[in-house]
């Protein structure tokens, strides 16, 4: 239990801040990060040329051991070529899986290109529309949703593997946690590189769905089917917040595509 409560220690401050002012994060610099904005998006094209770079990788690990395989069935003779080819093809059938897997997620890369241009926020937005802000307050949502476990006496009753320790899904929940932790940067308007910015994004999504599953296991051997947090003050937080983060994406893609009519309709009067 020590554990859960050192780390809960360190995220005292997400209620109050989501519940005073209404989005997360609220203390911080109110300047403009005018090279942020593309922050997301420039992160995301990286992401391209990174899984561009895996796909040849694996289609040329997938030549290596189809060429393997023809040269172990030459190279045996016809009664032993069954066994003698065995294991080459189960490293191509490996390599080609590893292929298609590489092509699955260069797709998905590509299609979160297009979701970070539509979202991206125009010139001159606040800094809560910023992808590091926004990033920042889906963590903080995640972080509250957890500490709707640690802080509510009834929903440690209900569901008590959110708070054991000892369980294995709560643990490597706890372990992402500290990473997306230490990723973290100290303020919203911190600049940060693309590099830097993708790798905490991915720091929050591994904690995200780390979170999920320990969620679902806890409620799982609790005999419960829906989440225990719903039913507290700091479960209602949580989801305000997670809305709060929606609300800033959907607020962020109507501003740009505002934005982008009157850069149209400016040029048609031109």
């Amino acid at each position: 239990m020590e554990p859960l409560l050192l780390l809960a220690a360190e995220w005292w401050w997400v209620a109050p801040a989501g519940a005073g002012v209404g989005t997360l994060g609220a203390i911080g610099v109110r300047r403009r990060q005018r090279s942020g904005r593309l922050l997301e998006l420039t992160a995301a094209r990286q992401d391209v040329r990174e899984a561009h770079r895996e796909v040849a990788r694996t289609r040329a690990h997938l030549k290596v051991a189809q060429a393997e395989l023809l040269r172990a069935r030459a190279e045996q003779p016809a009664a032993s070529a069954f066994g003698a080819g065995s294991e080459a093809k189960r490293r191509v059938q490996l390599a080609d899986r590893a292929a298609k897997a590489a092509v699955a997620d260069l797709r998905v890369r590509r299609a979160s290109v297009q979701a970070a241009r539509a979202t991206m926020p125009p010139t001159g937005a606040p800094i809560e529309a910023m992808p590091l802000a926004r990033l920042r307050s889906e963590h903080d949502a995640l972080t509250a949703r957890w500490i709707a476990y640690e802080t509510d006496p009834a929903l440690a009753i209900d569901v008590p593997a959110m708070s054991d320790a000892s369980s294995p899904a709560l643990q490597a929940f706890l372990r992402a946690q500290q990473e997306a932790t230490r990723l973290r940067p100290a303020d919203r308007s911190v600049r940060m590189s693309p590099q830097e910015f993708a790798a905490y994004r991915d720091a929050v999504r591994e904690a995200t769905r780390a979170f999920e599953a320990a969620e679902r296991d806890a409620l799982g051997r609790a005999g419960r089917g829906e989440p225990a947090g719903e039913r507290s003050d700091w479960g209602a937080l949580a989801q305000g917040l997670l809305d709060t983060a929606q609300q800033a994406l959907e607020r962020s893609a109507q501003v740009w595509e505002r934005a982008e009519r009157d850069r149209r309709r400016r040029r048609r009067e031109d």
